[in-house]
Order: C-alpha cells, then sequence, then structure tokens
C-alpha cells in the first residue's frame, strides 16, 4: 500500500513537471550600451514592469545600463551564449551574419525618419527580424529602435560638401561609413567613439557626426565642433533581441506575450527618443551651438558612388525600402 502511495506520488510529480518549468521564475538579464534615462533604457525598462505584472512576478527583466556587462561586441557573444538573456545592439555587429541589414547603414537610403519608421514597422522591417531570427546568430530579433538622423558636427561651419575639403571627421568603424564621409567631401577617420571628445580638443580631428542627443551627452558640444549641419546621412535604427537559449525556453504563451510587449516597447521608445531629441536640441542651442540648415541634395548626390558599390547586391531590397511611402 506504502509502495503504491509512493508510485501515485511521484506519477503525480511526473505530471505536474510541465507545469512546474513554466511557474519556474526567470530574471532576464538586459544589456545597453547608454546610460540610465536614455530612451533606449528606459522602454525595455517598462517593458520589464510589464513583463513582471502580467506573469505575476514569474519573468522579470533585471537592467544593466551603461556597458556595465561589456561593450556591445563582448555583450552580444554573451547574449549568444545565453550568459546575457537580452540586449538593445546596433547593426554593426549583425551585418557580417546578415547582410541584408546593411541596407540600412546606406547613406541617404531613408528620406528622412518618417520614412524610416514606416519601413521598419512595415514588411521590410518584419522580414529583417526574421531573417535575424532564422540565422545562425542565436539571437531572436524582438524589434526596432530608433537611433537618430546623424548629423555633422565640426570646428567650421559647413553647408556644401566643398567645405568639408580637408576636414578630417570621425567616423564610426566601418568602411562603408569611412567611404561615406570621404564621398561627401571629408577626410573620414575610424575612432573609436571614447576618443572623440580628447581628439577634438586637441585638435587630431575637426568634427564628428551624430544625433543631439549623444552629441550633448557626450559633452561634445563643449569642444571647438560648434557648427550642427544638419545632413542626416545616416538614420540607423537599432534592434533588441533576445539569447535564442532564453527564448526557447519560454512557454509559446509566454513568447507571444514577450512579441506582443516588444511591440509596444518599438513605439514608447520613439515617443521618448523625440522628446529627447527636441529637449536636447534646445540645451545644445542654449549653449551656443549654431545648427546649420544644408541643401541635402548635394550630399546625397555626392554620396551615390557609396550607394552603387555597397548596395550591389542589395538593390532590389533598396529599391523596396526607396518604394515604401
Amino acid at each position: 500500500m506504502h509502495t503504491k502511495r509512493q508510485l501515485f506520488v511521484a506519477l503525480s510529480l511526473a505530471a505536474l513537471m510541465p507545469a512546474m518549468a513554466q511557474a519556474q521564475n526567470l530574471v532576464i538579464k538586459s544589456h545597453d550600451t547608454h546610460p540610465a534615462g536614455y530612451p533606449t533604457v528606459v522602454a525595455i525598462d517598462n517593458m520589464g514592469k510589464k513583463l513582471d505584472a502580467a506573469t505575476n512576478g514569474r519573468i522579470k527583466i533585471q537592467m544593466f545600463p551603461g556597458a556595465v556587462l561589456g561593450e556591445e561586441k563582448a555583450a552580444v557573444e554573451q547574449v549568444q551564449l545565453g550568459a546575457i538573456q537580452m540586449a538593445r545592439i546596433s547593426l554593426g555587429v549583425i551585418g557580417p551574419i546578415v547582410p541584408e541589414v546593411n541596407v540600412f547603414n546606406m547613406p541617404f537610403v531613408f528620406r528622412d525618419e518618417a520614412h524610416m519608421r514606416n519601413v521598419i514597422d512595415g514588411a521590410v522591417g518584419d522580414e529583417l527580424l526574421a531573417k535575424i531570427t532564422n540565422s545562425p546568430a542565436k539571437l531572436v530579433a524582438l524589434g526596432w529602435m530608433d537611433g537618430g538622423s546623424r548629423n555633422l558636427y565640426t570646428k567650421k561651419k559647413v553647408t556644401t560638401p566643398a567645405d568639408l575639403k580637408g576636414v578630417k571627421v570621425r567616423m564610426m568603424g566601418n568602411p562603408l561609413f569611412v567611404d561615406t564621409m570621404n564621398a561627401m567631401g571629408g577626410n573620414g577617420i575610424s575612432m573609436a567613439y571614447g576618443e572623440v571628445f580628447t581628439a577634438l580638443q586637441t585638435g587630431v580631428i575637426d568634427g564628428a557626426e551624430n544625433n543631439p542627443p549623444s552629441y550633448f551627452t557626450a559633452n561634445h558640444y563643449t569642444t571647438p565642433a560648434k557648427y550642427y549641419a544638419q545632413t542626416n546621412h545616416l538614420i540607423i535604427p537599432e534592434i533588441f533581441v533576445m539569447s535564442k537559449a532564453t527564448w526557447e525556453k519560454l512557454s509559446a504563451a509566454d513568447q507571444a506575450l514577450v512579441k506582443k510587449l516588444s511591440r509596444e516597447a518599438q513605439m514608447e521608445q520613439r515617443s521618448l527618443w523625440d522628446k529627447s531629441v527636441a529637449d536636447y536640441s534646445a540645451k545644445l542651442k542654449a549653449a551656443g551651438i549654431e545648427f546649420v540648415t544644408v541643401d541635402q541634395k548635394l550630399f546625397y548626390d555626392a554620396t551615390a558612388p557609396v550607394r552603387a558599390k555597397y548596395g550591389e547586391k542589395l538593390a532590389d531590397l533598396m529599391k523596396r525600402v526607396s518604394d515604401v511611402k
């Protein structure tokens, strides 16, 4: 009798195992190189609060901003291994694995930020997320985030490509970006972001390029680079991803919930981003930075060879992006 009771208990526990696995708590460590309070960090933080509430505390997101878990490349490798469960990342680290995402790195591939948002919210954006998820990267692409429009800040006033002759401008470490600056008339210099402030102060470079929040928060506006030319030459969205190992631990219902909340985070980050750009643009102007209006078509035409060179294998995708209203 005693043995039968033990057997019954054992069988009952076995039957409950899936439910127990479902009920186990999961803490998702999420990485971001941006500091606390930055729109990408706040959006994921709020997504975590919603996930916590919807699962009665079963699934939580623990946010690690400010690159405390390592710089982006190292952090992504940790996500691929499942040591870190989530991250907000730039497309640069994904390009070598899923070359199609490089379409968004092209100069002037988007007419403006509204066009970029229509692309990432639609069929092209969904397809690229799926390509990343289905690639060997061991990542599940959850959604897109705004990275803003990149503009030039220089020591001399720039209104045309001719004004950039001989001007040394820091670019992100990708040959495509360096070629973009060279085509725009300047001298593109690949340099780590952390070195830019000192390089601007000491004259190693004459300028750099970024969005208003980054220009302000990195204190680059306090250097001699006081002119901010509205070129909008690069409008590059970013993504947030989950480790595939973590994703596969989630039930179908939890996966559906994470996808729903990811879309909400994508939209929330956008409104936070717009407010951030407006706030920091006002701060820059108050600090004496001159916002310079340029004829973007001059810079667009100058970068045609870059789109031809790097976009040869992405021509169909570039056309589809262009066709989005």
